[in-house]
């Protein structure tokens, strides 16, 4: 948001529009998935309210605590078998933004609900260039049997455009970015690609001159402003290009799924390229898989050699739920890292994190139990105003989440009656 923007918007003010929430910065929201539950001991704060103490696994937040909540008591119970038996890995990912049943299938017929991200879509999307961006750090897997009977789309998808259809995932950032800020022309995206490798070029440098003459009719603040952007650009572009000639350098291996090989690495460029996208106002809705439920990798940069998910299975041994507690706490690490950098984007007198609303969390609780109820839910971010942050939020009895949901759709400008299985609007959020 340029300062030289602020007239005309207030000029249009003006003009009879839709009755959405009147607001400086529009409210982005994006929904951040974590598998295999969490160590729920090391995860639930002690005390309620502003003055609670913050626990082991969120310690990686101690400098963004005000600008968060932690909501206790929150429950999936279209995550619950209801009849169908196994198969809590495939029914938490696909009820965690849908909060429908899913059926149970290995075929084609597959069918959960339409999920609370592209409800939002529908609605606000044609404000943006994208409705929505669908991010993982797990390529997606459409056909077979995943989970006890379960198709692998329930397991590998949390956003659901239809009923039957969920929605594909970008795990290349490079595509992604591609996405982002070509011309959205396929042959002439493939061919201005092909100019840039051989030319070695950045995507700006065919921007520039538009760049430039925009500068010249800036005031200083705002070509500041537009410099420190340009350079954001160029340097997620930079490291993308630098990720693909370092994997390609090296010797046969079996790659690990997306660009960069790095796992840390993957999570916080995709990050990157989110945070330019709301920046931008690209797009205002975003989900984002760090890893698919039931994923088993292991985690020796962090002393952790054993598989997440058979870990999760801990029995109540001490030693596994810590080594549990450290993969959580390393997944928190990337949610900080995330959040410092919506944090650092000013948005008048504001930020980007302010003007957002960001869960984090999982679709079950205890990975030994498989529980989807007290759920670890965490949503940062101010709303644009509208959200209590800094607090540990404990709430009586098992709530839907989609009542939080219904209440994060108010906040953007969407008017939805039901979603799932939802009673009504979370209160005082």
């Amino acid at each position: 948001m340029l300062e030289a923007m602020v007239k005309p918007l207030n000029l249009l003010a003006t003009e009879a529009i839709p009755a959405v929430p009147r607001r400086a910065h529009p409210v982005r929201m994006a929904f951040l998935y974590v598998p295999n539950g969490i160590n729920m001991v090391d995860w639930t704060p002690k005390g309620t309210g502003p003055d609670y103490e913050l626990p082991a696994i969120l310690q990686p937040l101690q400098e963004l605590r005000s600008g968060f909540q932690i909501i206790s008591g929150l429950a999936q119970d279209k995550a619950q078998p209801n009849g169908d038996g196994a198969g809590d890995h495939a029914r938490a990912s696909a009820t965690f933004l849908t909060c429908c049943q899913a059926r149970k299938t290995a075929g084609a017929d597959i069918r959960v609900g339409v999920s609370v991200d592209q409800v939002a879509a529908a609605q606000i999307g044609s404000a943006t260039r994208l409705p929505s961006l669908e991010l993982s750090c797990d390529k997606g897997q459409e056909a077979g049997n995943c989970d006890s009977g379960y198709a692998c789309a329930y397991q590998f998808h949390i956003s659901w455009r239809s009923e039957t259809t969920p929605n594909p995932v970008e795990v290349d950032p490079r595509q992604v970015f591609d996405r982002l800020f070509g011309n959205g022309n396929g042959p002439e995206m493939q061919s201005a690609r092909q100019a840039r490798d051989a030319h070695r070029k950045s995507i700006l440098d065919f921007a520039l001159e538009d760049a430039n003459r925009l500068k010249s009719n800036l005031g200083r603040t705002d070509q500041r402003k537009l410099d420190e952007y340009l350079t954001s650009v160029r340097e997620v572009e930079l490291r993308i290009e630098n990720a693909r000639r370092f994997a390609a350098s090296l010797p046969d291996y079996s790659k690990p799924t997306g660009i960069p090989k790095d796992y840390e690495e993957h999570m916080r460029l995709l990050m990157d390229i989110l945070v330019l996208a709301f920046q931008t106002d690209s797009t205002r809705v975003a989900s984002v898989i760090l890893a698919h439920d039931g994923d088993n990798r292991p985690y020796p940069f962090i002393g952790v050699s054993a598989g997440h998910h058979d870990l999760s299975h801990h029995e109540n041994k001490e030693e596994k739920k810590q080594q549990i507690t450290k993969i959580n706490r390393f997944h928190i690490a990337q949610l900080a890292y995330f959040l410092k950098k919506l944090q650092s984007v000013p948005e008048g007198e504001t930020t980007l994190l302010d003007n957002s609303m960001i869960i984090y969390g999982s679709g079950i609780g205890d990975g030994n139990v498989h529980n989807h109820d007290n759920l670890p839910v965490l949503l940062a971010g101010g709303g644009a105003g509208s959200l209590t942050a800094g607090r540990h939020w404990k709430l009586d009895g098992k709530v839907p989440m989609a009542n939080l949901y219904l209440a994060m759709l108010e906040r953007i400008g969407v008017q939805t009656a039901k979603l799932g299985d939802s009673t009504g609007k979370l209160e005082n959020l």
